[in-house]
């Protein structure tokens, strides 16, 4: 999981790392480009050729200051005004005077340098790892299930119930995993398509299922963030980490070892582990795609690499000083790629969230199906919990414990 982590973060970084170093002479030294005119050298093209990156300054700094086609050419200037090259060296870099009917921080920009870049990531790495992290994840749920088994309740069975869930809180919980699931679909449909879904159906069927995935995901999206938030109101006191979570962690949650129950509260560690990734990738991914949602209305990255670059943080990982000139595509590049990122890392973890709560632990669904859990559930799994809302007293009257049917 971390290998495929940092691999996803490098993927993302690439876009915002410095420069790289110019292609070098034997003895260490910057090319002499001087014969030709500060052009690239028969070295810059074998060193392109060798698979290595070849700085761009010699080209970024022989720009044209926005010269016009037809103006008086300064001193060693070409006649005549502007080359095509240089031209299109402006443009490239997006330092050409250009003049757009359209309006927008975006309008003016005719050629985004790292197009291809962004593409060849999304196409290769993006999605050949993000892929192996959700196979792996079923592949290691499957080994467990196979090892462990379902988690039984040990006790005997006491035939009565009590409530866990109210109305409230299982209306923010399937909003927020009912939303999730259609989006992470959605999400997979447009990611994986071209490659595993227009060979089955055709590009005619998968047009109508790409263009109801995107209506589908960006309609959606405000379903998931307004479950996140109820979630994150009804249940945030209740997740602060105590002393009892680390009894919890300390056995493992009981999850490999029969007869084992440590105590815990309304939410055990392991569940508190789940709601705090919920809330920071939900918060993460959400912020991502209202980016996406508005594009080029609230770029993001720029002003985080600024803020990590004063903390020292890329520089104490070897990383440099991040890139802190981003065009607007750019922008809109990175927001795509941490979206999905974070995507895979959340669709990961709640394969394992939905496999506990549902086939991997018996009278786990029901907390959130009916509200009510079996007594004997409550006591091995929340044992703190059931005494806080019993009193203490198993035979006096309970609040919503009912007959179980």
């Amino acid at each position: 999981m971390r290998t495929i982590l940092a691999a996803f973060l490098s993927m993302l970084l690439l876009g915002a790392l410095p420069a790289p170093a110019a292609a070098q002479d034997a003895t260490g030294a910057a090319p002499d480009r001087s014969a030709t005119g500060g052009a690239q050298t028969l070295e810059d093209i074998l060193a392109r050729q060798r698979g290595e990156k070849v700085d761009n300054d010699f080209r970024r700094n022989a720009t044209s200051d926005g010269q016009i086609p037809g103006a008086p050419a300064p001193q060693l200037a070409p006649l005549g005004g502007l080359s095509d090259s240089e031209i299109w060296r402006d443009l490239r870099f997006n330092e050409a005077d250009v003049s757009a009917s359209a309006r927008g921080p975006a309008a003016g920009v005719l050629v985004q340098d790292g197009g291809m870049r962004w593409l060849q990531l999304r196409d290769g790495p993006l999605r050949v790892y993000g892929g192996y992290l959700l196979l792996g994840m079923i592949a290691v749920i499957a080994l467990f299930y196979l090892i462990r088994g379902r988690i039984r309740i040990d006790g005997e069975k006491t035939g009565r119930t009590i409530l866990r869930f109210n109305s409230v809180e299982r209306f923010a919980h399937w909003t927020l995993a009912g939303s999730f699931i259609l989006l992470g679909i959605t999400g997979l449909v447009s990611l994986f398509g071209r490659v595993a879904l227009i060979p089955l159906f055709g590009k005619e069927a998968f047009s109508t299922l790409a263009l109801a995935s995107k209506w589908v995901h960006n309609n959606v999206a405000w379903a998931f963030m307004l479950g996140l938030v109820l979630v994150i109101v009804l249940w945030v006191i209740e997740n602060i980490p105590n002393r009892h979570d680390l009894k919890w962690l300390a056995v493992g949650g009981g999850l490999f070892s029969k007869g084992v129950h440590p105590p815990a509260k309304k939410f055990n560690a392991g569940q508190k582990l789940i709601f705090w990734a919920v809330v920071i990738l939900g918060v993460s991914i959400s912020a991502s795609g209202l980016s996406l949602l508005f594009p080029f209305e609230l770029p993001m990255f720029a002003a985080t690499f600024e803020t990590l670059n004063a903390l020292g943080i890329p520089q104490a990982i070897g990383l440099g000083e991040l890139n802190t000139a981003l065009a607007p595509h750019e922008e809109m590049q990175l927001a795509q790629l941490w979206h999905a990122i974070i995507a895979f890392i959340f669709m990961a973890i709640i394969i394992a969230h939905i496999y506990l709560g549902s086939l991997g632990m018996e009278g786990a669904y029901d907390a959130m199906g009916s509200g009510e859990v079996e007594v004997q559930w409550a006591k091995e799994h929340h044992r703190l919990w059931y005494d806080e809302v019993t009193a203490g007293s198993e035979d006096a009257p309970q609040a919503g414990r009912t007959p179980a049917e």
